[in-house]
């Protein structure tokens, strides 16, 4: 029998996916051993041409090159997390064109920026481990092994916490994270925290005190005291829980229901949270993206083949793109033209104009793209 956590994982389904050499080992990771870069590839990568563009003065002449030299408004590599191949796929952003695979531990499926703004943290879920690239060349730094089921991840925004969500083994795991003088950041676990089914997503509140999670298969919430590293609360939610996204403001926590129609909005300012609304958007809502404005966010809807953006004053669908094949993790151009979507079924990088509401672009990956980011984005509230 397949279970929801297969279906989500599957490319098939039609349902539904520092400077690092002071990183040191931890009671929750063994060792770290530098792993070696792969070959740099012939082609130009973008950070070449972002160096002499940011070099450039600001006039009219340098703004119109800047713009022709960057079509899709981005100037840094893409990433596209392959979760069936265990790669990482390198796009240039200038043509739109991958330039290489990098391999990465086994079942990749997000991304997270360290500390020091220095390395791109892959996190392999059945690979027990994390690896860590050059966000602006994509080449392997290190990699850190026996991190236990790493599928989701995020740092607190103090810097003091680094947390996992192990998607296959049922727990949240809490690491503290120590900054070392000569450079990047170590980190020491200090508490596995038991949970439902399937934790799937993470949140953290802009104070660091609470960090909340979907528990995917048991179509549930909790919210975890950093402090204490004990539960503050399990809620019940709609149908296959999957990201999470709390408003700029710490009172809203919006859930995309991948086994729904419809992202659900808690009032997290109480305890328990208080369920205020449930906003249509389309089949399967899965995966969220900041507008970049503080006032809009995007939502993918792997079912339907959309992406909805929301108005968080409002609660309500202001807009629709189209996304085919599955679309899932995204990332956004700084100017907010472009959208970057995994389109999880067809094994492609599509590129959304906003403007005119269409894909523009597509390119060809891995099997099963899952995460996708660029240093060069749109601001991430």
């Amino acid at each position: 029998m397949i279970s929801r956590r297969d279906c989500l994982r599957s490319s098939s389904a039609s349902l539904l996916a520092l400077s690092l050499g002071a990183c040191k080992p931890t009671t929750a990771a063994s060792p770290a051993s530098p792993s070696t870069p792969p070959p740099a590839s012939a082609a130009p990568t973008a950070s070449a041409a972002s160096a002499a563009a940011s070099a450039a003065p600001a006039t009219p002449a340098a703004s119109t090159a800047s713009a022709a030299a960057a079509p899709f408004s981005v100037r840094t590599p893409i990433f596209v997390l392959n979760s069936l191949d265990a790669t990482l796929s390198v796009i240039d952003p200038l043509t739109m064109t991958e330039l290489r695979r990098v391999p990465t531990g086994k079942e990749p499926h997000h991304l997270y920026l360290s500390p020091d703004e220095k390395s791109l943290l892959v996190a392999n879920a059945v690979g027990d481990s994390i690896t860590l690239v050059d966000p602006r060349s994509g080449e392997v730094q290190r990699t850190l092994t026996g991190i236990v089921d790493p599928y989701h991840l995020r740092f607190s925004p103090d810097m003091q916490w680094f947390v996992t969500a192990a998607n296959r083994l049922d727990h949240i795991d809490l690491y503290r994270v120590g900054r070392p003088a000569g450079g990047g950041f170590d980190i020491t676990l200090v508490k596995r925290v038991p949970a439902g089914k399937t934790p799937s997503h993470l949140a953290i509140d802009t104070r660091s005190t609470v960090v909340y999670a979907s528990l995917q298969d048991s179509d549930q919430l909790i919210a975890v005291d950093l402090a204490t590293q004990t539960p503050r609360w399990t809620v019940p939610s709609g149908k296959m829980p999957a990201d999470v996204y709390l408003t700029p403001d710490d009172r809203t926590l919006l859930v995309g229901l991948t086994g729904d129609s419809v992202v659900e909005a808690y009032d997290v300012s109480v305890s328990p949270p208080k369920l205020i609304r449930r906003i249509p958007t389309g089949d399967g809502a899965h995966a969220f993206r900041a507008w970049g404005d503080r006032r809009h966010v995007l939502v993918s809807n792997r079912v339907a083949n959309t992406i909805s953006r929301i108005d968080l004053q409002t609660l309500a669908v202001v807009d629709t793109y189209p996304a085919p094949s599955g679309p899932d993790c995204m990332d956004l151009s700084p100017d907010r033209r472009f959208i970057f979507v995994a389109s999880r079924w067809a094994g492609k990088l599509t590129v959304i104009d906003t403007e005119q509401k269409k894909v523009v672009r597509q390119v060809s990956v891995g099997k099963s793209p899952h995460g996708v980011w660029t240093l060069d984005h749109a601001p991430r509230l």
